[in-house]
């Protein structure tokens, strides 16, 4: 079997969490055998540097560091999760993958887009989705969720990265459409700005045409 990887990208409040979540239990219903995990986290070394990460009080951590932080939390990420449940032939759902160090640290920091891809290629040993779900929202919607999600929850702050300004976030969905024009036969546009359930078929809809073209390839001419 061809090994399944699918990961959920998109701007802080698109509802990509929730849409990997329906997607694996749809999945799980047709009687696919899924593995959930997200990123920065999935195992116990990568969930402490997650941590660390996102701790809102580390104010001073400097660009390189973040990079390097989410780089070494993926390697492990890959080695001790992904590839043996790939390797034991299960569909892995992965919320976020090398795509957001991308639009995250090199677009929205400004950072060499270059040096962050071959730091990333190094920490998954080149390993890419076989699909991702890029999970569209306005830059504005994005953050009324965040502040929303943040007040609902009994005001909790928000992480070290949500609480970056509007500029930063604009650059990170900018970030996502570059990524998008430079991988169109992998990554998906997925308009999030509409309910849940219309947005859960299309993904289904393109997850089951994916599968069904692993699973029973149509001969060559």
């Amino acid at each position: 079997m061809k090994d399944i990887f699918l990961t959920f990208e998109g701007p802080d409040g698109s509802g990509k969490t929730t849409q990997l979540r329906r997607l694996a239990d749809s999945l799980s219903k047709l009687g696919y055998d899924i593995v959930v995990t997200r990123e920065p986290g999935g195992t116990s070394v990568s969930d402490k540097i997650r941590s660390l990460i996102l701790d809102p009080e580390h104010t001073e951590m400097k660009d390189q560091t973040e990079v390097l932080l989410y780089a070494a939390s993926r390697a492990q990420h890959v080695r001790e999760l992904i590839i043996p449940a790939l390797e034991a032939n299960r569909i892995v759902l992965c919320d976020r993958f090398v795509d957001a160090s991308i639009a995250y640290q090199a677009h929205g920091l400004g950072l060499d887009v270059e040096q962050v891809a071959a730091i990333n290629t190094f920490a998954t040993g080149g390993l890419k989705p076989t699909r991702t779900y890029l999970l569209d929202v306005p830059v504005e919607t994005s953050l009324q969720r965040l502040y929303s999600r943040a007040q609902a929850i009994g005001g909790e702050a928000l992480d070290r990265i949500e609480l970056k300004g509007e500029t930063y976030h604009s650059r990170v969905r900018d970030g996502f459409m570059t990524l998008l024009e430079e991988n169109p036969d992998r990554i998906r546009l997925i308009n999030a700005n509409r309910s849940e359930d219309e947005i859960a078929a299309d993904i289904l809809r393109d997850c089951n045409e994916l599968l069904d073209r692993v699973f029973f390839p149509q001969p060559e001419v």
